[in-house]
């Protein structure tokens, strides 16, 4: 069985900032929605680019959100982070060119942001939008290595 415990502050840090994709979690009356997403990670703030769409329409009702990261190696080795904050649009000139020097960096090609949408007849997917969030809980767990403890041999937690 395999053991999990928190990670330390500045491993999930690090993990935000050696990642640059992961799940973004959106509610809309009382729907959830989740997405892969890319984002970059500028130290404490999160910056996602996409083109409008239902995310966009799920977090103009409700800005509250959550990304998930993970780095898996194997089923007994990995580690994950979870953000929660509000989503900010932005909408400041030079903010959004300092997001997108730090989103240009993680995801040099915008992808899957900028890609070819067969069926957009309303044209959203050309529509760009950047977000910052500004996380309110950020916390991360990961496996012990194998054969490595905290506690009895007997203990679990469900």
């Amino acid at each position: 069985m395999i053991e999990v415990e928190e990670m330390e502050m500045q491993e999930v840090h690090a993990l935000l900032e050696r990642a640059d994709y992961g799940h973004l979690g959106c509610v809309r009356d009382n729907h959830p929605y989740v997405i892969p997403i890319h984002y970059a990670y500028q130290d404490p703030d999160i910056y996602i680019f996409t083109t409008e769409g239902m995310k966009t329409q799920f977090i103009a009702t409700n800005p509250e959100v959550c990304l998930q990261v993970e780095e898996v190696v194997d089923p007994t080795n990995w580690k994950s982070v979870i953000a929660t904050g509000k989503a900010a649009r932005l909408t400041d000139k030079e903010e959004m060119e300092s997001a997108m020097q730090y989103i240009t960096t993680a995801n040099p090609s915008l992808t899957p942001a900028l890609n070819k949408l067969w069926n957009d007849p309303g044209g959203r997917a050309s529509n760009i939008t950047l977000y910052r969030i500004h996380p309110d809980i950020i916390s991360g767990r990961k496996t012990l290595p194998p054969g490595e403890t905290r506690g009895p041999a007997s203990a679990t937690n469900l």
